[in-house]
């Protein structure tokens, strides 16, 4: 009996191993601002409106790309959500990578954009019309390689894409307020 317990511990290792690797939890973060903490102005309507760096760790094995989404679901108004808004979509992000830099316009080979709800491909960071909105950026770990012949889908068409192919999912959420309000905004 102990002679075949040994035997199944020996046989077994490698598939706990990679049992293991598998459940380790995918990190989405960034330098600029903490999970659930306000993102900086630089990176929305009333600075630079560049896309914050990110970094991220922990990719199952398997994975074949990534999928980075991020919107608003407080549109227009946290106190009454009618939409989700999009702010950027990028697609077939290598495997391999660990993050984007600050305003990033050079994307890896391979990678590919969706039209965001301004009808434009790119970031385009947060500018809430009222109240504190939250900013979900959501990476996602896929068992493919998106078809090239996407060319720029909107969110649902990505999103139907990569149904039944997700191995992992994270995010990490960003807050943000107007600073400057016009005359008009602080009477309403």
């Amino acid at each position: 009996m102990k002679r075949l317990i040994t035997v199944l511990a020996v046989l077994l290792t490698p598939y706990c191993a990679q049992a293991e690797t598998q459940s380790a939890t995918m990190k989405l973060q960034s330098p600029v601002f903490q999970h659930q903490a306000e993102i900086p102005s630089q990176y929305t309507c009333e600075g630079s409106n560049m896309s914050p760096p990110l970094t991220w760790s922990q990719i199952p094995s398997g994975s074949k790309s990534l999928v980075l989404i991020v919107d608003d679901p407080d549109a227009p108004d946290p106190a009454a959500p009618k939409l989700t808004w999009v702010h950027w979509l990028l697609y077939n992000l290598p495997a391999n990578s660990t993050g984007l830099p600050e305003a990033a316009k050079d994307l890896p080979a391979g990678t590919g954009q969706g039209l965001n709800d301004w009808k434009k491909t790119g970031y385009s960071g947060p500018c809430p019309p009222i109240g504190r909105h939250r900013y979900f950026h959501k990476l996602y770990a896929l068992d493919i390689e998106l078809p090239v012949s996407l060319g720029k889908p909107t969110k649902a068409k990505l999103e139907q894409a990569m149904q039944g192919h997700i191995l992992a999912k994270t995010e990490l959420i960003g807050t943000y307020q107007k600073k400057n309000r016009s005359i008009i905004d602080r009477l309403f």
